[in-house]
């Protein structure tokens, strides 16, 4: 029987973590944000962050493609 094995990244190497701090007031905005969502805020401000890095930085970091169906 043969099997393939896929040798995946570290973690270390795929994403890495910081910590920032808001306002009090932002923080609770984000939160209802990523509820109305059915996010982690977390998960939402990463999302966030990328977005706006992307943007500054068109020509370092494309969009992401998403593909579309067509019906």
């Amino acid at each position: 029987m043969s099997q393939t094995f896929h040798v995946m990244a570290k973690p270390s190497e795929q994403t890495k973590r910081t910590t920032i701090v808001l306002p009090a007031a932002i923080y609770d905005a984000l939160g209802d944000w990523a509820d109305e969502e059915g996010r982690a805020t977390a998960n939402l401000a990463a999302f966030l962050i990328e977005q706006a890095v992307r943007i500054k930085y068109s020509g370092k970091f494309p969009p992401k493609v998403r593909r579309v169906e067509n019906d």
